[in-house]
């Protein structure tokens, strides 16, 4: 088995065992990989070169789909405030990241992607501090009524 087989099947174990905490965190690292990637499109200049207009656009793209997946996974009747919250985060992502997309803004994907950094440092603590923790601790950690 070569090393890219191994990885592969490294990264499918991590995804098939992880919990929903670390499941969120595993998704916004993704949005930050393609956010960071899409951003070494950009040149100094802020232009992006022709050849690599498209994949800067895919990049932005698989974020934004990574992005709506995590809004169709909030539970809105459980989650109250913070899944409402999230809710219009997600949104004023996807648009930003649109705007972003078109004009090829830096300074709007900076933003985003420092708004996700944020946010998966936030979900890596909850979901370490209740990796092992009964639901309904979990519930309590999240605020999620049960």
């Amino acid at each position: 088995m070569g090393y890219s087989n191994a990885y592969s099947a490294y990264q499918k174990t991590n995804i098939n065992t992880a919990s929903q905490g670390r499941l969120v965190v595993l998704l916004y690292e993704g949005i930050i990989k393609q956010l960071t990637t899409a951003g070494t499109y950009i040149e100094n200049d802020g232009k992006i070169k022709p050849e690599n207009i498209e994949k800067y656009g895919i990049c932005i793209q698989k974020a934004q789909a990574i992005i709506t997946e995590l809004q169709v996974s909030l539970d809105m009747e459980k989650g109250g405030d913070i899944a409402r919250n999230l809710m219009s985060l997600y949104v004023f992502f996807n648009e930003e990241l649109l705007a972003a997309n078109i004009n090829h803004n830096k300074e709007k994907l900076d933003f985003v992607l420092r708004m996700v950094k944020d946010l998966a440092d936030s979900w890596r603590k909850i979901a370490n501090s209740v990796a092992n923790a009964p639901a309904a601790t979990v519930q309590n950690a999240l605020n999620i009524q049960g």
